[in-house]
């Protein structure tokens, strides 16, 4: 028979390893997702097959060197990044299962520069619901920037909208009496597009506004009203493979107008390619926009193209490469700023802060209520087989087009932000 003493120590000693055993099999305290001591993982959703693959795909290759760059010289703030690519063939359906994997399943700190409008829409809900950084998206929809409904989501690209008006704006400068029409993508890509040329030109004059599906194989329809209109400066919403189709169309006419085009359609190697042989006389004279350092006396793309050699099996050097190192460069910038032992909630207090700078033609604009991208753009042109900025710089801000001056950002550390 046990003393009371001895029975109260053996209870003692039971309720010791009892909550023994509950400290060992509580769960602790989570880390932040994706993050570890010498790692950073983030991912994305991009069109690696299907109908947007054509010069896109090369954009996450080449964000994926800029990072293998950045990885050799020491990461950031000590760790390497990782970065997730999956393949959605731009089909939204596809990009729903791709980020519930990279979100549940390889639990990224973020989702960066996620690829299209209607992708991305698809899964806008889903990251925001799950308190996911969604950074620098790939698209100019004005939806991105709605910071009171989507506090974690920021755009990358110039608006649509933007781009509109400021093609617009160079036409009326150039021409003032030219007719002008619009081609675009029968989307909310399309839509932006014109909605900037209408900021500009009053939509009654505006001859002719044809629009296509991503999916049409002929242009033939709308490029025949758009001549019988007389148009003679055509701005295109179109993505690279139809501004080709426009104008091999337009020259099987023998029609000649004036082309201007968004960023997302005018990258002149990839032209190149579409329009083979005819394409260098065809791409003469074409007007853009863009805001990154395409042009090749940039200090910026001189140490893409390096690490384009070293580090992408030295693919070839376009657009997309550029805005490819470019988004990659600013997750890096945000990620440094983020400190230490970052965290999701101190990447989005960086991104707010208006302390990034990116690497464009003008500094980025990001705060607590301004969750878009660039909000300015450089005409370029093609000059003798060369896209060059010609000089003129255009700002959107509250329904007015202004001209401004540029202000490219420096290179500084050798492209590595500093935390």
């Amino acid at each position: 028979m046990r003393s009371p003493a001895t029975t109260s120590a053996l209870a003692a000693l039971v309720a010791a390893a009892s909550l023994a055993l509950v400290a060992c099999t509580e769960p602790e305290e989570p880390d932040t997702p994706g993050v570890t001591p010498t790692t950073v993982t983030i991912g994305t959703h991009q069109p690696l097959t299907g109908p947007a693959a054509a010069g896109y795909a090369a954009i996450s290759a080449a964000t994926s060197a800029y990072f293998e760059y950045v990885n050799a010289g020491g990461g950031v703030n000590g760790r390497t990044i990782e970065y997730l690519i999956k393949d959605d063939a731009y089909d939204p359906t596809a990009t729903q299962q791709a980020v519930t994997e990279l979100v549940e399943q390889d639990d990224v700190l973020a989702i960066v520069n996620g690829l299209g409008t209607p992708t991305h829409s698809s899964v806008l809900d889903y990251v925001d619901d799950e308190g996911v950084p969604d950074l620098f998206i790939s698209s100019g929809s004005r939806v991105w920037n709605q910071p009171d409904l989507y506090p974690n989501t920021f755009g990358y690209n110039a608006e649509y909208v933007t781009e509109g008006a400021a093609l617009a704006q160079y036409a009326v400068d150039r021409r003032p009496d030219a007719v002008v029409c619009v081609l675009g993508q029968d989307d909310e890509y399309g839509e932006g597009i014109l909605e900037g040329v209408e900021i500009v030109i009053d939509s009654n004059e505006i001859a002719q506004v044809q629009t296509y599906l991503s999916w049409d194989e002929d242009l033939t329809g709308q490029l025949a009203a758009m001549r019988a209109a007389g148009c003679e400066v055509n701005i295109l919403g179109t993505i690279n493979g139809f501004t080709a189709m426009a104008l091999a169309t337009a020259a099987q006419m023998e029609w000649s107008p004036d082309w201007y085009v968004s960023s997302s359609g005018a990258d002149y190697p990839t032209l190149l390619e579409y329009l083979g042989e005819a394409g260098p006389a065809l791409l003469e004279g074409l007007v853009s926009v863009n805001y990154l350092p395409f042009n090749a006396d940039s200090e910026w793309n001189a140490l893409f193209r390096q690490i384009n050699e070293e580090y992408n099996d030295g693919a070839p050097f376009t657009g997309n490469t550029v805005f490819g190192m470019s988004v990659g460069y600013l997750f890096a910038e945000a990620l440094a700023a983020a400190g230490d032992e970052p965290t999701r909630e101190s990447l989005i207090a960086a991104v707010e802060s208006g302390e990034l700078l990116g690497n464009g033609i003008v500094p980025l604009g990001f705060s607590d209520s301004n969750h878009a991208g660039y909000q300015t753009v450089g005409i370029a042109t093609i000059e003798d087989g060369v896209q060059d900025y010609e000089g003129t710089t255009y700002n959107l801000n509250v329904g007015e087009v202004t001209e401004v001056d540029a202000a490219p950002v420096p290179l500084e550390n050798g492209g590595i932000p500093q935390g």
